[in-house]
């Protein structure tokens, strides 16, 4: 059984997703990467090695859900980049946490202030 299911309705895809392909999604949405590299930023997060044999069938699951587009940089390197989709389901999960998050006008301004500090 595959770590991700697509779902019908209105729902994003996203929604099923586990957390650690969320966490690629986030990463990707800085920018195109390679794998190493997508692995490198996954360790510094998780603060522990993250096994080849976890990253890549992720990578390539999110491939077919239509989230991620590889591509090869030379023959032994691939890119990963996000697609729309994948943007989209990014955004899915933020607006979703944001709903249960901001509660009123103070947690508001906390966010405000985390969202003006992180660029």
């Amino acid at each position: 059984m595959s770590e991700a299911q697509s779902i019908t309705g209105e729902q994003s895809i996203a929604r099923e997703l586990t957390a650690f392909q969320n966490n690629i999604l986030v990463i990707l949405a800085k920018e195109p990467m390679y794998g190493l590299a997508i692995k490198r930023e996954l360790e510094d997060y998780y603060g522990t090695e993250v096994n080849h044999g976890r990253l890549y069938p992720n990578l390539d699951e999110l491939v077919d859900l239509g989230l991620v587009e590889k591509s090869e940089l030379d023959k032994r390197t691939n890119q990963y980049s996000l697609t729309d989709d994948g943007y989209d389901a990014v955004l899915d999960g933020i607006q979703w946490s944001l709903s249960k998050i901001v509660t009123g006008d103070d947690r508001a301004d906390e966010i405000s202030e985390i969202v003006e500090n992180s660029y």
